[in-house]
């Protein structure tokens, strides 16, 4: 035991030092998860974006669409904060930014809908902020869909049609939407979720590259490897223990605020869900240890390191769906641990889905460690000879 566990105890001991003699540890691993749990959940704790501004180009001046504007302005959703008859004025708003779309009524519509000349309605978007955009369309077409409707139950009150013909006659087939896992639409509850594990993802990456090779850069890794007595697997185990320790302590932070505390619901295993926030650690930890083996210079390793992590948050689906990426990007997809994490999550957070479902990305999870052992001599060998660049 004293061969190989006491020299363990000296490589955390050494490890834990250099820690607090340097505060970028813990302010690039506490300090930012602090910060970003604050930044995601603040801006979010309404669960989707409301009042987002647009502008209205009224060219009709009627009853109708004062109503129209007055019912827009209403809803949750979207906030009126421009009203003008100039298209152009309009139009500047929403290059400068002020306003997410533009809804435009024609002259003459309240005329043309009582003669029965379909009017037509214009609204604009502009799609450069995606978020914004996309609530402005929803909202626009839902009130273009509830005016068109509303007249022409009136006009069929008036011929004297029971209001149980008129909504058979208006709508047809009645649609009756359950969505599921997710009823409130709550845009956190997919994308915090998923946006906060991701970021802990590439505080360990990152951090794990610099402290391995920062050890190379100073000239210090032949110490670290004194220290463990020679023994590659216990000065590397030991160097991991204290940040690892951190992480998961982060990582299950972050899950009891998001499912405790924030009420994200969880309709499948919190068992499994902590058991996704452990591999999805290691596995960064062990992507970590592949490019510094590969890479065993700090500049470029912190390079290839910050390219792979950020490429995690767009290939894990939870923005954009993998399966309608290219073959070779959804190939790619599969070698990025948050995307199997990501699956993980849905599984048994929302899905509520069997324990098998999120058996194969768990085991995925632990395949990353096979690269770090295969790298691993020649790590050891850049850790004794030091003959990398020191930048």
């Amino acid at each position: 035991m004293s061969i190989v566990h006491f020299p363990l105890l000296k490589v955390v001991k050494r490890e834990l030092r250099r820690m607090l003699m340097r505060p970028l540890y813990l302010f690039a691993s506490v300090g930012v998860m602090v910060l970003c749990t604050v930044f995601f959940l603040s801006i979010m704790q309404r669960g989707a974006p409301e009042q987002m501004p647009v502008a209205v180009v009224d060219h009709d001046h009627t009853s109708v669409s004062r109503r129209l504007c007055h019912e827009m302005q209403a809803t949750p959703s979207v906030d009126i904060a421009l009203v003008t008859t100039d298209y152009s004025e309009a139009r500047r708003a929403m290059q400068r930014g002020e306003v997410y779309g533009i809804l435009e009524i024609p002259d003459g519509f309240y005329a043309d809908l009582v003669a029965f000349k379909r009017p037509t309605m214009h609204f604009y978007v502009n799609n450069a902020y995606t978020v914004g955009s996309n609530v402005a369309y929803k909202q626009f077409l839902t009130m273009c869909n509830l005016t068109s409707g509303a007249f022409q139950r009136e006009v069929l009150r008036k011929k004297g049609l029971p209001d149980h013909i008129i909504m058979k006659r208006i709508q047809p087939v009645a649609i009756e939407a359950h969505l599921i896992a997710n009823p409130w639409s709550n845009y956190a509850i997919y994308l915090v979720s998923t946006i906060l594990p991701g970021i802990l993802g590439l505080v360990v990456l990152m951090l794990t590259i610099f402290a391995i090779g920062f050890e190379l850069k100073s000239r210090s890794s032949r110490r670290w490897l004194e220290v463990a007595g020679g023994n590659y697997t216990v000065a590397m185990i030991g160097k991991l223990i204290p940040y690892t320790v951190l992480y998961l302590v982060l990582g299950i932070g972050c899950g009891v605020i998001l499912f405790r505390f924030m009420h994200f619901p969880v309709y499948g295993s919190t068992w499994r869900l902590i058991l996704a926030i452990v591999l999805l650690v290691f596995a960064m930890e062990a992507m970590a240890i592949t490019i510094i083996g590969l890479l065993p210079t700090l500049r470029d390793a912190i390079s290839i390191g910050a390219l792979y992590g950020m490429l995690g948050f767009s290939l894990s689906g939870f923005t954009y769906p993998v399966m309608n990426m290219l073959p070779p990007i959804q190939a790619w997809a599969n070698l990025e641990p948050l995307r199997h994490y990501y699956l993980i999550y849905v599984n048994e957070a929302l899905m509520a889905a069997p324990a098998i479902n999120s058996l194969p990305h768990m085991l995925a999870l632990c395949a990353f460690f096979v690269p770090a052992l295969l790298v691993s001599r020649r790590l050891h060998n850049a850790l004794i000879y030091q003959n990398y660049p020191l930048k």
